[in-house]
């Protein structure tokens, strides 16, 4: 069987798996499979579990926020902010989908702090701006 090089990539880490014979992901229009040999394409990854087999049959999987994946030339790159990666499918989505669910509530309450901020930040502007036109 044919097999492809699959780079999977993450704020933390970087993984070359060389002997990757397929991938199964999930974008915005539903599962689709990788084999080795697939045409140049791009797509964004949906949030939750994707998987990929190497070329002993074993099957490892998934749990990532999204991502970016990109194959080209024979090899298949997966970017993303982070992913878990295990061998057994109940235990990753147990174990894993709670942690990176904890962390995506955490980058909202951030994004929504930063907002709150830049709001402040523009109203104050504003009125020193006023001030400073006032006679």
């Amino acid at each position: 069987m044919k097999s492809f090089v699959l780079h999977l990539h993450d704020i933390s880490q970087y993984q070359r798996v060389p002997d990757a014979v397929s991938f199964v992901g999930t974008d915005a229009g539903g599962s689709f499979g990788v084999l080795a040999g697939h045409e140049r394409m791009m797509t964004a990854l949906a949030w939750g579990l994707a998987r990929y087999r190497t070329a002993d049959g074993a099957w490892h999987y998934l749990v990532l926020p999204g991502g970016l994946l990109y194959c080209v030339q024979g090899e298949v790159f997966l970017a993303t902010r982070r992913f878990y990666q295990d061998d057994d499918a109940e235990r990753i989505m147990g174990q894993y989908e709670s942690q990176l669910r904890a962390e995506e509530e955490g980058l909202r309450a951030l994004k929504q702090q930063i907002q709150a901020l830049e709001r402040e930040m523009l109203k104050r502007l504003w009125r020193m701006e006023s001030a400073e036109a006032a006679p």
